[in-house]
């Protein structure tokens, strides 16, 4: 059970740094500091969409509109901060019990 519980929050710790990375490189092409003419760029960030679309996705039909501000990314990592608590309680019950 324990290490079920670790590989779930190495998951969910990769799955942060995706947002993380994709939300940096959003703002890099935002403010023109890379150039999304750039081969590597582009597919890198098409990549980080791919990987992220599907979790924003179902976020971004409950959420109202809010002009040009996406707030999905936010409660994503919100919702991941959560789940990493409850691996955390659930962990630390299972080495206190023993199992």
């Amino acid at each position: 059970m324990l290490t079920i519980v670790q590989i779930l929050q190495v998951l969910l710790n990769v799955i942060w740094w995706v947002i993380v990375i994709q939300f940096v490189l959003s703002l890099l092409v935002a403010f023109n500091v890379v150039n999304m003419q750039s081969n590597f760029v582009r597919s890198l960030y098409q990549g980080l969409d791919r990987l992220t679309e599907p979790l924003y996705r179902p976020i971004r039909r409950i959420l109202p509109q809010t002009g040009g501000i996406d707030f999905a990314p936010a409660v994503v990592l919100i919702g991941i901060a959560i789940l990493t608590i409850i691996l955390n309680n659930v962990q630390a019950s299972v080495v206190m019990s023993g199992v």
